[in-house]
């Protein structure tokens, strides 16, 4: 355009009508005339001012960008702990079942022998005082333990205390070969002595060479008066084998034990023994055998009109 009167005049005017529009602008408000202009023009050239901000200012970009992955890998760091946190709550809560589990059956087993018993927990397995089969259970003399008593659990005779703090005690278990426990056969009333072997099944000696034993038979703890050296009726384990009678007096069987010795939690000691010998009312009903499967004989009779001819046309 050539600077004539003309166009200075056109740019004159131009400048004027552009302060009266501010001035309107200023004194409307909120509520200004030209905010309708105002948010078409944002609409047209917003996203070209944003595409060009992004590509003339690559360092504001790199930074949003890090942000961003920094709250991304922060909320995924969180969900992780969350999960992980969950994993140990679901792993908690099964194992507070099966410790709620097995203190029901200690106590049904209590109960059912007329058993005081003294729960309490086992905090360390290994070797002491000379024995080779022992564990450390959180009672003591404070509580009442004493030496010999007899310690059991929901599934049987765990073994007896060996030794006595005022907050812990050692028990040998009954699979231990220094360990023996009188017992008696069940409903025939045999008697014998059960010997520990380790992490084999128990040897039994019966008193009697011609007693009649058979593999699940089980046997109990025949006990003696007082608490000491152990209480009667508690359930020891299930005849697995039997040794051939040679006419000699005494007769050997093989018991595997209810409990097991490597995964001991939860124990009672019987602090109170039963008044009356429990017999065999410790020991859980035997599952019932199963009814043998009737035999089913079909007989096919030919339909009327039907001809069969024999196998040999």
């Amino acid at each position: 355009m050539r600077d004539t009167r003309e166009s200075r005049l056109l740019l004159v005017l131009l400048i004027a009508i552009a302060f009266a529009l501010i001035t309107v602008d200023i004194r409307a408000g909120e509520e200004s005339p030209v905010d309708g202009a105002r948010q078409a023009a944002a609409a047209v050239f917003g996203p070209v001012e944003k595409g060009m901000a992004t590509a003339v200012d690559p360092v504001a970009n790199a930074i949003g960008a890090v942000r961003d992955s920094d709250q991304r890998h922060s909320r995924i760091a969180t969900l992780e702990r969350e999960n992980t946190a969950l994993k140990a709550k679901l792993g908690s809560d099964d194992q507070t079942r099966s410790r709620i589990h097995e203190l029901d059956q200690m106590l049904k087993r209590a109960g059912a022998g007329q058993y005081g018993i003294k729960g309490a927990e086992v905090i360390a397995i290994g070797a002491a005082q000379g024995f080779s089969w022992t564990v450390t259970i959180d009672a003591g003399s404070k509580d009442g333990i004493e030496r010999d008593m007899t310690v059991l659990n929901g599934d049987g005779l765990v073994g007896r205390v060996t030794t006595v703090g005022p907050d812990t005690a050692t028990v040998v278990l009954a699979n231990d070969p220094d360990f023996t426990v009188g017992t008696r056969l069940e409903k025939t009333g045999e008697l014998g002595f059960a010997t520990g072997q380790g992490d084999r099944a128990l040897s039994v000696q019966m008193l009697n060479g011609k007693a009649k034993v058979n593999p699940g038979d089980r046997l109990v703890t025949f006990g003696s008066r007082g608490n000491k050296p152990f209480v009667p009726g508690v359930p020891i384990g299930e005849v697995v084998k039997v040794d051939p009678s040679r006419g000699d007096l005494t007769r050997t069987v093989w018991v595997r034990p209810f409990v097991g010795f490597s995964r001991l939690d939860i124990v009672g000691v019987v602090v109170m023994p039963p008044r009356e010998d429990p017999r065999d009312a410790v020991l859980p009903p035997k599952p019932e055998a199963p009814k043998p499967t009737p035999t089913v004989t079909v007989t096919v009779t030919p339909s009327a009109g039907a001809s069969v001819k024999p196998a040999d046309e």
